[in-house]
Formats: structure tokens, C-alpha cells, sequence
């Protein structure tokens, strides 16, 4: 058992219990659940539009590489700068040689899991650069030296009452304040760091590939403030977020906004196409955009898991997740987590050291049936389980464990032997690995041949 699945149980186990962190997550994503069905009533037939979606990020993952290729000329043309970077740290020089040659001190992001994913704000301040997160939920997570909880909402797992707390303990404000009262101390804090700050990252949501633009979508404005006020954008985006034309924005800027919260349309939405023009009165003197791979050509190799980089990170299936929401963001131990983290986490990470993320799942397929692209999550899920089987990843007394079962499943005698008592006393105290984590099996008293045999009978 690696040192990741360890932390996962004793993580787990204690959120499974916390009555409080659950009623706080069944709360939050319960606002949620109540107006996703209203935003969807704005598409005349909800299925032909996701499998429209899924059809048009087939195309963009199949042709990925001309794709890639389209948007970097497209780009480049108007006067910006991309730049490849095959994993984290390669990604991490480049930032940080751009913002020595910048002379950076200070630095303002918005809200992106990309950034999560290459631990950009630690790696800065081991050479002395401030970053500040912008988007108000990541502002709340970084003062409490936290990562993000949710794709979409960072700060789920807090209360206004924890959030206040917080802001008395790190800012000094008084502990009644209101939710407006607490935003507007956040925002009167960061507009001065727009102004100081030198550089500007931003994540994107669509690599555009035919416009060779970005597209940002956000609810608070920070993310065109921090890409405006600085002199120098930075773009920091996975591979897998392209789409062939600036046309499919129509579809999935609504997808994205209505999966994710139940909008009709996110407030803010960017596209932005590099560094200000001769003829523009505003915008960064130089854009770059660094296309991330660290590790999606990986799962780009797999003809099964391939299908998990269509993923728009609305986080629809992280809100539908019986698991989820027992067991919390931070229990997975990983940037991406709920199912879609389970999916794509061991092959971007390792088999070995995530493989138990798979089991992380009850089966139930609501991530699958929830899914804004169509992606078949729980099909994936249980495509992982097997590759680490495959992989000789399990320990010999699982093994041992199915080889008795199977030996047993596939001989009609053993089935029929002994009442459900009796296999209830023999199964559940010898795979204690089964019942450590779950509840005892309970076995009908007559198998469904015994039943089957006297219903012909009579």
C-alpha cells in the first residue's frame, strides 16, 4: 500500500464522520443542485447539446497536435509568445525567468487549477515573489494557507462564520462581519496589488485554435484585472483545453456556466488574443501563453482513458459524488479531485502510488449521468482498476482473495453450500480487507438457484 492510499484512508475516515464539514458541502452544493435544472431549460434538447460537446472535443483531442500547432501560428502572428513546457518544472523555469527578466516582486493570478497542479504560488516565494490570489474563494484559501477544495469553488468546505473568523485572525477585521462586508475588505486589499504587481497569470478555460486566442471565464472580473493592469500576461494552460473554433464558444461558454452553477452564462467572459495591438488603448505590453503537458500525453496514449481529457473542469460530477461529499476535496490528497480527479490522477501521477483513487467510487455512474461533455467516468474508473490489476498493482492477498472467490462463483456446488448465515460468518471475517472500510455482506438465505429450482417446482 503506497503512502498516498494510506493518507486517503486516514484522511477519509475521519471527513466520513465530521457531521459538521458534511452538513457545511450538502449546503453549499445543495444551492447549487436547486438551480442547475433552471439553467439548463435554456437548451431546447439538454442531451443532443452535450453530445454535440463531446463530439466537438473528440475532434479537438483526435487532432490535438494540429491544433496545438494552429493556434501557436495564429498566436505568435499578432505578437505573442508560446512556449512548451513537458512537465511542472519546466513550466516553473519559464515563469521564473520571465519574471527575473521583469523584475518582479509582486505578482497577481486568478483562479486557475492548472497553477494548483504546478504549485506556482510556493515555487514563487522560494524566490522572493509575492503572488496574490485574486479570485475572491483562492484569496480565502491562501490566507489559510489551504489549496483549493472544489474545482469551481474553492472555499466550499467554510461558512460566512469560518470565513470571518478568518479574516479577524489574518486581517484584523471585526468577527461579525457580513459576507458583502468581508468581500469588500478583500477587494480593497487586492485592487492596490493590481496596480503594484508586474506580472499577471491567468489559467484558460479554451485554447482557441483557429483565432489563436485564449478564452477566460470567471464571475468577478479579477481574472481581466490581472491580465490588464500588469505589463506582462502569462497564461498557464493543460493541452487539453482546445477547441478548434471560436464559433464552439456558443456551446460551451452555457455548458460550462450551467454544469458548473446553474448560470445561464458565466459575468465575465474574455477572449483574449495577445499583447495590445498599435491600435488598442489597453492590455499587457507582452503576452505568453505555456502550454502544459505534464503528463496528458499519457492519457492522450490511451484510446480508453483519452476520453477523460474532454473534461470542461465544470465540476458537475465533484456536486453529484456520494463519495464526494462524505469525504471532501482534501481527503484525495491530489489538485484534481471527485471523479474526474480519480480518472485522470493516476495517469498523470502514477498508477502505483494512485490507484486506490479508482476505488474511490461507489459505481453508481451519477458523475457519468451528470457529466456537461458526456465523458463515461465510472467506464473509466473501473478501466484504471483493471490496468493496476494488469499492473500487477495489488497486493497477493487480494489476489489470493478473487482467486478463492472466483474459484468459488464458477462452482454451483460451493454456492449452494450453507445458508446465508453461514456465508455471512465465513465472508466477513476472513476478507477483513473488505470489510475494514465497508459494512458486513449480508447473503440471502437461499441462493438464486435454490429459489429458482422450488419456484419450478411449485
Amino acid at each position: 500500500m503506497s503512502e498516498n492510499s494510506i493518507l486517503f484512508n486516514e484522511k477519509s475516515a475521519t471527513k466520513a464522520i465530521d457531521l459538521e464539514h458534511r452538513k457545511k458541502i450538502n449546503f453549499n452544493i445543495g444551492k447549487y443542485n436547486a438551480v442547475v435544472p433552471i439553467g439548463k431549460t435554456q437548451f431546447v434538447n439538454e442531451h443532443t447539446a452535450r453530445e454535440l460537446a463531446k463530439n466537438i472535443k473528440w475532434e479537438a483531442i483526435e487532432t490535438l497536435d494540429k491544433q496545438l500547432l494552429q493556434f501557436e501560428k495564429q498566436f505568435t502572428c499578432r505578437g505573442g509568445k508560446v512556449l512548451w513546457a513537458e512537465n511542472a518544472a519546466q513550466a516553473m523555469d519559464e515563469i521564473i525567468k520571465i519574471c527575473k527578466e521583469k523584475n518582479c516582486k509582486t505578482l497577481v493570478k486568478s483562479k486557475s487549477m492548472v497553477t494548483e497542479e504546478i504549485h506556482l504560488n510556493d515555487n514563487l516565494a522560494k524566490h522572493g515573489i509575492e503572488s496574490i490570489e485574486t479570485d475572491l474563494g483562492e484569496y480565502i484559501q491562501q490566507l489559510d494557507g489551504e489549496t483549493a477544495y472544489h474545482i469551481v469553488t474553492p472555499a466550499m468546505h467554510k461558512s460566512k462564520e469560518d470565513v470571518a473568523k478568518l479574516f479577524h485572525e489574518k486581517l484584523g477585521t471585526p468577527i461579525n462581519l457580513t459576507p458583502e462586508q468581508l468581500t469588500q475588505k478583500a477587494r480593497e486589499i487586492l485592487r492596490e496589488k493590481y496596480v503594484e504587481a508586474e506580472v499577471g497569470v491567468t489559467g484558460a478555460n479554451f485554447i482557441i485554435s483557429d483565432i489563436g486566442a485564449v478564452a477566460v471565464t470567471e464571475n468577478e472580473g479579477n481574472a481581466r484585472l490581472s491580465c490588464a493592469f500588469p505589463k506582462t500576461h502569462i497564461v498557464i494552460v493543460g493541452i487539453e483545453k482546445m477547441l478548434p473554433s471560436v464559433t464552439n464558444l456558443g456551446l460551451f461558454w452555457p455548458l460550462l456556466s450551467t454544469f458548473g452553477t446553474g448560470q445561464k452564462l458565466t459575468v465575465y467572459n474574455s477572449i483574449i488574443a495577445g499583447p495590445r495591438q498599435a491600435n488598442e488603448v489597453d492590455g499587457p505590453e507582452e503576452m505568453y501563453v505555456i502550454l502544459l503537458d505534464n503528463g496528458r500525453t499519457n492519457i492522450l496514449a490511451s484510446p480508453k482513458q483519452r476520453e477523460s481529457l474532454y473534461c470542461i473542469r465544470c465540476g458537475a460530477c465533484l456536486n453529484a459524488c456520494p463519495v464526494y461529499k462524505n469525504i471532501g476535496g482534501f481527503s484525495y490528497g491530489t489538485t484534481y479531485s471527485g471523479p474526474i480527479g480519480s480518472v485522470i490522477t493516476p495517469n498523470l501521477q502514477g498508477m502505483e502510488n494512485f490507484k486506490h483513487l479508482s476505488h474511490a467510487s461507489s459505481l453508481c455512474g451519477n458523475c457519468t449521468e451528470v457529466c456537461a461533455v458526456k465523458i463515461n467516468l465510472h467506464e473509466l474508473l473501473l478501466d484504471n482498476r483493471k490496468e493496476a490489476a494488469e499492473k500487477g498493482l495489488t497486493s497477493m492477498a487480494e489476489k489470493a482473495a478473487w482467486k478463492l472467490w472466483k474459484f468459488a462463483s464458477m462452482r454451483r456446488g460451493f454456492m449452494n453450500l450453507g445458508n446465508g448465515s453461514v456465508k455471512n460468518i465465513f465472508v466477513n471475517n476472513v476478507f477483513k480487507g473488505w470489510t475494514k472500510h465497508r459494512g458486513d455482506l449480508n447473503f440471502s438465505k437461499k441462493t438464486f438457484n435454490e429459489m429458482w429450482k422450488e419456484k419450478n417446482k411449485k
